[in-house]
């Protein structure tokens, strides 16, 4: 059941795609619409897949690489459709879809047995670990949208404007639409490490024993934070806070690997 649904997720999100990139192409409203209905989808489908794994290893979805991986690319499929309706822009589907569908692709050839500690359980963890993955998956959104604002920019200042250019976002708009992905992302991996200390608190009895994973967060916060402190001043609108948000991705992706992997005993894959 569980390779079904693999199956009929790989087709929707690859369908979404197609008729995303269909759209920016000709700028048919009916394929737009298409894209993120297969889109909405495959986010069920999708979902089914976490489920039918989680039952089959008697586990949660993120216990290891597999599991945590493709809970990402679904986070960032749900938060990419909420933006979508939120701000009703579609052409930027075509440049989202690739990442979700990768992560997805990527998670299901990981493999599956590096686990995280057997003491990892619980409402609090789980909300922890949820909420955590839902903030990497916000700010991988930003990042596609920066790169596109700045890519956008720059076609713009060269006059290299073609049909394709016209259907994206304005240059406003997309800072509109990066600055409220972040948003979500620092509410979820504010609230995400208030409960993981909380869950330490229950675990070892104290709130705070010494991790890189905390440092890089709080890092992480702190230079998103700083992003939207700048983005308002006058000197740091538009490209610069784009460039910003590009390097704090960055700054993501090393906690999500380099230092989940290996610098901290506590945390493997979220």
């Amino acid at each position: 059941m569980s390779h079904l649904y693999f199956m009929l997720t790989l087709t929707a999100y690859s369908l979404s795609w197609s008729c995303y990139l269909a759209f920016l192409n000709t700028g048919r409203k009916l394929l737009g619409t298409c894209g993120s209905v297969l889109l909405g989808l495959g986010l069920v489908t999708h979902y089914f897949a976490l489920l039918e794994r989680s039952r089959g290893l008697h586990t949660v979805p993120y216990h290891d690489l597999y599991g945590s991986m493709s809970l990402f690319g679904w986070l960032l499929a749900l938060t990419y459709l909420a933006l979508e309706f939120y701000h009703q822009q579609r052409s930027v589907g075509a440049f989202a879809m690739p990442f979700i569908l990768g992560f997805f692709l990527i998670a299901h050839l990981a493999p599956a047995d590096r686990l995280s500690p057997t003491v990892a359980h619980g409402v609090v963890f789980a909300l922890h670990v949820t909420l955590s993955i839902l903030a990497y998956a916000a700010f991988a959104l930003s990042f596609v949208l920066s790169v596109i604002y700045l890519a956008e920019e720059r076609l713009l200042r060269n006059r290299k404007l073609s049909n394709v250019v016209w259907r994206l976002p304005s240059l406003e708009l997309l800072e509109r639409m990066s600055h409220s992905s972040v948003l979500v992302g620092v509410i979820s991996i504010a609230i995400g490490t208030v409960l993981g200390f909380i869950w330490v608190d229950r675990l070892t009895g104290q709130y705070w024993f010494y991790d890189p994973k905390y440092v890089i967060t709080l890092v992480v916060l702190f230079l998103y934070l700083l992003y939207f402190q700048l983005a308002r001043s006058t000197a740091w609108r538009g490209a610069r806070a784009s460039k910003l948000c590009v390097f704090n991705f960055f700054v993501v992706v090393m906690s999500f690997t380099v230092v989940n992997l290996y610098l901290s005993h506590s945390h493997r894959y979220f």
